[in-house]
């Protein structure tokens, strides 16, 4: 993918870093850069649902994400957290779409944060 979105991607990434500076301790530079590559990867989602114009796809993809991310010992709000990020980001820089990621950005958010309340508490 031509990245056009690198500097979002950059800006979302230092967020992120600069509010939970711990995960520099823990991963480094090579949480940094994978963070940065997993971005990459929303954004292709995130262009794939604006081509359709349905959020969904994002929202989908972004639910089986959160699923595996969870399953791999990491909490819902590290994601919800980076979209927050990339929303940001966003509303910080004109870039073609924007609008339209940022409120699939929104959306998928909700639609996490409601699988998780539909979630029963493990015992």
């Amino acid at each position: 993918m031509e990245n056009k979105y690198k500097h979002v991607i950059d800006e979302a990434v230092v967020k992120l870093y600069d509010r939970y500076p711990e995960l520099d301790e823990k991963f480094g530079e090579a949480g940094r850069k994978k963070c940065y590559e997993d971005n990459i990867h929303h954004f292709n989602y995130l262009e794939s649902a604006a081509d359709v114009g349905e959020s969904k796809v994002f929202s989908d993809y972004a639910l089986w994400l959160n699923s595996v991310l969870v399953s791999r010992g990491m909490k819902s709000d590290h994601l919800i957290d980076n979209f927050k990020c990339i929303m940001e980001s966003l509303g910080e820089t004109r870039v073609e779409k924007g609008e339209a990621f940022e409120l699939y950005l929104k959306q998928a958010i909700e639609s996490i944060q409601a699988a998780d309340r539909e979630e029963p508490a493990s015992s």
